[in-house]
């Protein structure tokens, strides 16, 4: 209770003192002075006015003017940025300026919200370097509905927010419920929040439903990200309006590649098919091979209804358990889709080559083809591993083209990183009935390599520099080399598993960074090692300042393979084209190649944190109905709180606390990445075996407890 009203003292007197110096801004005040204005005759109020004196002086408030005396601060140095919470209520703030974090403790927020644009102010330059500052001002909201449970009480109800990071509830009154029933998932407004008020005031906007249904966890995933679940009705018409004819004035103006041998390989579960292999003999030692791309350009014009809506996406997003499409699908699935034996317009990438896979000649343009056959990839594995079945001898002639490119690539610094990617099957209500990982075959490998040469081809044909050729506004896919400090980070990380990464002479830390991981896959620990490595490297994003490809070792990369899911691949098939067509002058400015690279970045990012958070909540769905079961699995991680293993068999990963370990006392050692025990010495590593018993399952939280299942 002292300390409490210590804390009120301290602060009243603060805002006096700091009353007095904005009434008599010009005047030289110090601790004797500011004594005198307020009255001040108690000793120990006398020795907090001068600590708090030098507080303000630290904060800026007030300057300096020797002498133990002080002027204030008119205009003192504020600084912008976004802020950033922790689970724990701290937060952080990257000055836009500055490109530095500035830290903020408990209750200097203010009544900022995670992703706000601030005002903050520095406070002082903590004992390990770092500054500490506090939220001046709110500029602006990043976002102001929320999703997350209502609380309902007597006479008024409380929302408590999914997202950790959101820090505080939200007072709701009782009429602004819209009748939502207690732990139900809403849509919360943010209406204000009131000057020296805890809690911001909300009004439910939307009721998804009950807490751990798909549907409503599904929806719940959608709203946090402010991603849409439907079209609005008038894009639907503008999309059905368009004419399934295709126009034979069109086909007219296209290379007609109808009777050349042509298919698709897609997931087994694709709708949306938009991209098509063809290949044709020229001779005994030439094949032309043909990368055929769904023409969207050609129905999607710019500045209609379709297009605004398809850039207000930026990408189609995939669930686990449905697809959010960029389109409506009256284009994705059926118009734009290159379904088998169906005339399509399609823009192309025809390269010639040779028998060793040497590029002798690409052609770049408008087509029009009809698919033979629509494979998924395990009947294309499946051909190439018999070597029976339609189409064999050109599926076995691209997969030889496939990998001599593959491996021209990896030997020019290209990184091998295997990443794995978590499926599911479910029933019949769309509940998980089993969990497992995606294996990425040769049929895989052969689509993306194909995919790989087109990007980087048309790249090439609009940013290559070459005699008097004007270089044009273009979106290109960026990837920054890794920086000094992060390899450094990885270093110190791959050390502590008994790895290095041994730099070979005259070529890039690539090379290395393969070695490692091939070395790792052989010792089993690259579900480890992978992960670290993907994050000491830059993100790739949309740039119309081309600095290359540092992960495919590309000096010139683009999308251009993709435009049913993809805004991006649009605006390059509408930049093509209009190069292709000899126009002298490009179609779209720098400056706004920057605006739309940058939405599409982002949007991209939340596409990528929704799939995610899908996944997460199917693993946790399958596990609900497994408590008591036994798994193997691997320790993902360690922290103070407990220990993460993910599970061999379908890679859901929970915790094991640390206070349900009672056969000794554990405790994290940060220098090791270890939990250990204090008598026994038993330690809990990263990548260590472990066999646990699924304890508990909370839908609501999307949390997953293990407890070990032997203990010895």
């Amino acid at each position: 209770m002292k300390k409490n009203k210590d804390k009120k003292v301290k602060s009243r007197l603060t805002t006096a003192i700091l009353f007095a110096f904005k009434t008599n801004p010009q005047a030289e005040l110090g601790v004797k002075q500011i004594c005198s204005l307020l009255n001040i005759k108690d000793h120990r109020l006398r020795v907090l006015s001068e600590e708090i004196l030098k507080e303000l002086a630290g904060q800026q408030q007030i300057v300096s003017v020797g002498n133990g005396r002080y002027t204030f601060n008119s205009s003192p140095s504020l600084y912008e940025g976004t802020i950033d919470f922790t689970t724990t209520g701290r937060a952080f703030v990257m000055i836009d300026d500055l490109q530095e974090e500035f830290i903020l403790k408990q209750g200097r927020t203010k009544n900022a919200l995670n992703g706000d644009k601030v005002s903050v102010r520095k406070i002082k330059t903590n004992t390990s370097g770092r500054i500490e500052a506090e939220v001046v001002e709110v500029l602006h909201r990043g976002k102001t509905e929320f999703v997350g449970s209502i609380q309902i009480k007597k006479n008024y109800a409380f929302f408590i927010a999914d997202n950790k990071k959101i820090h505080v509830d939200f007072y709701v009154e009782k009429s602004k419920t819209l009748s939502a029933k207690d732990g139900q998932k809403v849509i919360v407004k943010l209406i204000e929040w009131p000057k020296r008020t805890d809690n911001p005031i909300g009004e439910v906007i939307e009721v998804l439903g009950n807490a751990g249904e798909n549907d409503t966890e599904i929806h719940s995933i959608l709203s946090e990200f402010g991603l849409p679940y439907k079209f609005p009705d008038k894009v639907h018409q503008e999309a059905e309006s368009i004419s399934k004819e295709l126009s034979k004035e069109e086909i007219s103006k296209r290379k007609d590649l109808r009777n050349t041998t042509t298919f698709t390989i897609d997931p087994y579960d694709a709708k949306d098919f938009d991209d098509a292999l063809s290949i044709k003999k020229l001779d005994e030692n030439t094949h032309e091979i043909g990368v055929h791309i769904a023409d969207v350009s050609y129905y999607v014009k710019p500045q209609t209804l379709l297009d605004k809506e398809a850039y207000g996406r930026g990408n189609s997003v995939y669930l686990v358990d449905r697809v959010v499409p960029m389109l409506p699908e009256a284009l994705s699935n059926e118009l734009c889709s290159l379904r088998p034996n169906e005339d399509k317009f399609t823009f192309s990438a025809i390269f010639k080559m040779n028998n060793q896979a040497e590029i002798l000649d690409v052609w770049l343009g408008k087509t029009v083809i009809n698919s033979d056959k629509r494979f998924s990839y395990e009947e294309a594995q499946e051909i190439l591993k018999t070597g029976e079945g339609p189409f064999c001898e050109e599926i076995t002639l691209l997969d030889k083209f496939a990998k001599i490119h593959r491996k021209k690539r990896l030997n020019s610094g290209a990184l091998n990183i295997e990443s794995s990617e978590v499926k599911f099957r479910l029933n019949e209500k769309g509940e998980p009935v089993d969990v497992f990982e995606k294996i990425m075959q040769d049929t895989n490998q052969l689509i993306e390599e194909f995919m790989l040469l087109a990007n980087k081809a048309v790249a090439e044909f609009i940013g290559k520099p070459s005699k008097n050729k004007q270089i044009w506004p273009f979106v290109y896919r960026i990837h920054d080399q890794p920086s000094e400090e992060k390899i450094e980070e990885l270093k110190k990380y791959l050390s502590r598993f008994g790895y290095s990464i041994k730099p070979e002479k005259n070529k890039p830390i690539s090379y290395a960074l393969n070695n490692v991981m091939e070395e790792a896959k052989k010792k089993n620990d690259l579900h480890i090692i992978a992960p670290m490595c993907i994050k000491s490297m830059a993100k790739a994003v949309y740039s119309p300042q081309n600095i290359g490809h540092y992960g495919l070792a590309f000096d010139y990369y683009t999308h251009f393979t993709s435009p049913i899911r993809r805004y991006a691949d649009l605006v390059v098939h509408r930049i093509l084209e209009h190069k292709l067509n000899e126009n002298k002058q490009p179609n779209f400015k720098t400056e706004i190649l920057d605006a739309v690279c940058k939405h599409i970045s982002g949007m991209e990012k939340l596409a990528v944190d929704a799939e995610r958070a899908s996944v997460k909540f199917m693993q946790i769905k399958y596990l609900s109905d497994r408590i008591g079961e036994v798994f193997d699995g691997k320790i993902s991680g360690v922290t103070e709180w407990g220990i993460f293993v993910e599970l061999n068999q379908n890679k859901c990963e929970g915790l094991i606390r640390l206070n349900s370990l009672t056969d000794d006392y554990y405790y994290f050692d940060n220098d090791k990445l270890i939990i250990k025990g204090q008598r026994r010495g038993k330690t809990f590593g990263l990548g260590d075996s472990i066999t646990i018993k699924v304890k508990n399952v909370d839908l609501v939280k999307k949390q997953i407890d293990f407890e070990l299942a032997f203990k010895n």
